[in-house]
């Protein structure tokens, strides 16, 4: 975590927690692993996202829409978050919205350049960077098919694996075995469950 001081929160808040990190990262591999974990935990929320794409086109999971269903539902209010990526439209469900007001941990597969997005959405906002080092995202993207190794490792070495601005951000390298960063994410959910929040001054 930063060093800033813990907030404290009033009675009843809960949180939002976006998930981010570069392709290779494992950010859903962790997901997962933490959904096992909290399984029993009504106060504990992991969303599912709208996704313009096929529901059974593999990674998360998530609802899959087409663009004119997107385009509808965020014109009727549906998404407290939306954003566009890569060609596709991302939106986390506006009863998220709730849930955090009604006192849960709602944990979401976010992205950095919506960041900005989810902290006008969500006073409480925790922000987990799931990263590991170039070289073992270079041989899962590798494995992925799409690009060469050499490619990937140009396009690692340009860009950075931090997060930019003025967010509660816990980092976690997710580089070696799953239990151990497996551990680090819950035992980061399990820190925030104990823990009070007052909203971020807008």
């Amino acid at each position: 975590m930063d060093g800033s001081s813990e907030p404290r929160r009033k009675a009843g808040e809960g949180c939002m927690i976006a998930v981010v990190g570069p392709s290779g990262a494992g950010k859903d591999t962790l997901m997962a692993y933490a959904a096992r974990a909290f399984s029993d935990r009504t106060d504990v929320v992991f969303t599912r996202r709208v996704i313009t794409r096929d529901a059974a086109a593999g990674g998360e999971d998530h609802d899959g829409v087409c663009e004119a269903e997107f385009e509808k539902l965020k014109a009727d209010g549906r998404f407290a978050v939306s954003w566009e990526a890569h060609g596709l439209h991302y939106g986390i469900p506006v009863e998220t919205k709730n849930a955090v007001a009604n006192g849960a941990v709602v944990i979401a597969n976010g992205s950095r350049s919506a960041l900005g997005l989810f902290g006008q959405a969500y006073p409480n906002l925790v922000v987990i960077n799931v990263t590991a080092r170039p070289e073992v995202l270079a041989l899962r993207l590798e494995a992925r098919g799409r690009e060469s190794r050499e490619d990937i490792l140009r396009r690692l070495n340009r860009s950075s694996l931090g997060v930019i601005g003025d967010y509660k951000v816990i980092t976690i390298d997710n580089s070696g075995e799953i239990e151990i960063s497996g551990k680090a994410i819950v035992d980061a959910v399990s820190t925030l469950l104990s823990q009070s929040f007052i909203p971020r001054e807008k």
